[in-house]
């Protein structure tokens, strides 16, 4: 498929590509071992003598070790990881939302690396970095044959280093060098703002540990405004997760207290749990930030908008809220990532992140592999979807699990090749590119417009292909 119909991936330069994990982070290994293989083991111990001694060049007995249990881990499925001392630090910047970087919002179009937007007061928003440009060179690496993670990689660094970036700018036809300087960059995880008079739009882009502070902040601002708030559109698009008591904290926002946000259930004791909208399953150091929330919060009447891009902790939001009736969730169906990870380390610079349970809703659905279906379909954009279907969700992962009827799971993933092979035939006869979609939150943000007009009792455009949605939902269920 051309690049320039791929679905530009939403990721801030410095962070990890990818779905994030709905984690669980646990600060002591479990001591129980499991009985060993001893022939299996033995012949892993052949294979490193042969590789250490046979090997063309000599090997690095560190690298071996790390490697095999890299290989042991990811044959597993696509969430679990062994972490080295890299990895875990670039994990720990991720999920506590900081990092060193230049402080972009990035995808790619044609090969290139774009720029989604600057974020704000970052060394690139300071250098003059705008949405839209390309960057063609990283120092004195073409961009064009990298991936996106690798690209990532480069522009990442230490504080106070230099890199150099070329720059296109379509819009001026010109391209032009900039030096940038590296610094810390804290990603902000929500947005909001009043729209129209007595309704507001709520944006969380991750589930981070500031990402609950940050929530009751953006809130407090609001009301602020509009103290009669009438409506809010709570917007979980392109979310990938992040951690799980920030994922029921902002459930138990909404919800009355102690009713069940989600549950959980694995091979072992710890993994058999249910999380409930109470302090004690997401406050920290004693403290409840939910407490300084107007009143109004609970009662607001509330649109949650998902879509393909919405995984883990933001189906764990959706599934819950749905479930209990307090919010209608508008958009497309979820990723569909309905397991969570343990953090266990392995010493003070090694970590094994591993799968350990699948989630439920509270009303016991499972979400692995199938994902948070909405109450109201909604199109990206007036003319219908342009890039939907060519986003990748759980089930499209290699080495996923399965889902509760694995029948039904390959039913769906075979429409939806189909669904994809028909839309990149119609793509390959287009002349120029679809338009890219808009900013979210913008006046310009179709599905947010819907959202609006739901909560206002105006009339909503729904998707143009719910019909043959409800069709093929009835073809495999």
């Amino acid at each position: 498929m051309n690049a320039k119909f791929r679905v530009a991936g939403f990721i801030a330069v410095g962070a990890l590509a990818g779905a994030l994990a709905t984690i669980q982070v646990q600060a002591i290994a479990r001591n129980a071992v499991a009985p060993l293989p001893l022939e299996e083991l033995q012949q892993l111990a052949a294979v490193f003598s042969m590789v250490k001694s046979d090997y063309v060049e000599p090997v690095d007995e560190k690298k071996l070790i790390n490697d095999a249990i890299a290989g042991m881990v990811a044959g597993l499925d696509p969430h679990s990881q062994y972490f080295d001392k890299k990895t875990l630090k670039e994990f720990r910047e991720q999920t506590g939302g900081k990092f060193v970087g230049i402080g972009i919002e990035i995808g790619m179009e044609d090969g290139l690396v774009k720029v989604q937007s600057p974020i704000e007061g970052s060394p690139a928003f300071r250098a003059g970095i705008k949405s839209g440009d390309l960057i063609t060179r990283i120092d004195d690496t073409p961009v064009r044959g990298l991936t996106l993670d690798q690209a990532v990689k480069r522009m990442r660094g230490e504080p106070n280093t230099k890199v150099k970036l070329t720059i296109f700018r379509k819009n001026e036809n010109r391209s032009f060098p900039l030096t940038i300087v590296r610094d810390e960059i804290r990603i902000q995880s929500v947005a909001g703002k009043v729209v129209e008079p007595g309704y507001a739009w709520l944006r969380l882009r991750q589930f981070q540990d500031r990402t609950v502070d940050d929530f009751v902040r953006k809130l407090e601002e609001i009301y602020k405004q509009e103290p009669n708030l009438k409506g809010l559109v709570l917007d979980l698009r392109n979310d990938p997760g992040g951690l799980l008591e920030s994922a029921i904290a902002i459930s138990s926002a909404f919800l009355p207290e102690n009713v069940t946000v989600v549950t959980t259930n694995g091979q072992i004791a710890e993994s058999k749990a249910v999380f409930k909208a109470a302090p004690e399953y997401y406050a920290r150091r004693g403290s409840d930030p939910l407490k300084r929330l107007p009143a109004g919060v609970k009662t607001v009447p509330l649109v949650v908008l998902v879509n393909e891009g919405s995984a883990s902790a933001s189906e764990i939001v959706a599934g819950a809220l749905q479930d209990h009736k307090r919010a209608t969730i508008m958009g497309a169906q979820t990723f569909g990532k309905g397991s969570v990870q343990t953090v266990r380390p392995l010493s003070a610079d090694t970590a094994l992140k591993i799968t350990t349970a699948r989630y439920y809703t509270p009303s016991g659905r499972a979400i692995q592999a199938k994902g948070i279906v909405p109450d109201v379909w909604i199109d990206e954009t007036a003319e219908g979807n342009v890039f939907a279907e060519l986003r990748m969700r759980e089930a499209d992962l290699d080495k996923h699990l399965v889902g509760t009827d694995e029948q039904k799971e390959e039913a769906r993933t075979k429409a939806r090749e189909a669904a994809r092979a028909k839309i990149e035939e119609q793509m390959a006869k287009l002349k120029e590119p679809p338009k890219p979609l808009p900013e979210f939150g913008t006046p310009e943000d179709f599905p947010l417009q819907q959202a609006l007009n739901y909560l206002s009792k105006r009339p909503v455009v729904a998707s143009k292909t719910a019909t043959e949605r409800k069709a093929e939902a009835g073809a495999v269920n």
